[in-house]
């Protein structure tokens, strides 16, 4: 049987062969999923030997992860701001850009305040699901389209104690909800082009859900209808934030124009990737 440094060697190399992304940081955290070890305990452990039954569900997940699927569908789980969120190929995979959105949050509301807010979109709840946790005050409304991904983002709520003060609704944003009822909404609703999309990697899509992805020729349709959606559904002074594409902040401010204190923000990476605005 190999030991844990033999069979990763070979799995980078397969992985490199096939050009899938992060080859050694893939075979680590599969390898380390099935030894139930940390990534960093794995590295200590390199010259254990495995069990057949461990290089038998090893190779499994190696196969899947050969073809592209993404490491987070094959663990089930992915952290978003220390949380670790349970996703499938229902859900979206939480991205770390998002995360700088809760920091913005931080900034704003204090950690006992009361608010009462929607996460439209919500996919697997790490918004919606992360700012119940960090304001145990707060109640909020988790939105999608999709049943299934409301399915996702339910357990999530329940896996960190925040299920009692979120309302799992399915619909097409917030058309039908009574005006000037929310504190706060957040978003991060499709906004990738269909041209974006025929160019976006294998691993994107060929296996995330298409309808979490893709807004429409230009990419600002559904921004736009949850723009109208906000401006009746917010309080006057809400707060509204929205992800967007990092080309589409020009666009986005023009649509916010008649919005009080319409702000663009950057990310680490100097990109323009969310649209901030008052009511």
């Amino acid at each position: 049987m190999p030991s844990v440094i033999q069979i990763l060697q070979q799995a980078e190399s397969l992985l490199l062969e096939r050009r899938v992304d992060s080859p050694r940081l893939s075979a680590q955290l599969l390898l380390a999923n099935v030894l139930h070890l940390s990534r960093l305990d794995l590295l200590f452990a390199k010259d254990q030997i495995l069990s057949s039954a461990q290089v038998q569900s090893f190779n499994c997940l190696l196969d899947r992860r050969l073809t592209g699927e993404p490491v987070a569908y094959l663990l089930g789980t992915k952290e978003f701001f220390g949380l670790s969120f349970s996703v499938d190929s229902r859900v979206l995979i939480p991205r770390p850009e998002t995360e700088e959105m809760i920091e913005h949050l931080q900034k704003l509301f204090a950690t006992d305040a009361s608010f009462f807010f929607a996460d439209l979109g919500t996919g697997s709840g790490a918004l919606a699901v992360t700012i119940a946790s960090l304001f145990p005050h707060s109640r909020g409304l988790a939105v999608d389209i999709s049943l299934e991904a409301l399915d996702v983002a339910r357990t999530n709520a329940l896996q960190h104690n925040a299920a009692s003060r979120l309302l799992f609704v399915n619909a097409d944003f917030l058309d039908s909800f009574k005006s000037e009822t929310l504190d706060l909404i957040v978003t991060n609703p499709p906004y990738v082009t269909e041209d974006e999309y025929a160019a976006l990697s294998h691993e994107v899509a060929g296996f995330e859900p298409r309808l979490a992805l893709v807004s429409g020729p230009k990419g600002l349709e559904c921004l736009q209808a949850i723009e109208r959606c906000a401006r009746m559904v917010l309080k006057p002074g809400g707060r509204f934030f929205a992800e967007i594409g990092y080309l589409q902040g020009p666009d986005a401010r023009e649509l916010f124009c008649s919005w009080s204190a319409c702000t663009v923000l950057r990310d680490l990476s100097g990109k323009e990737r969310i649209v901030s605005a008052v009511k």
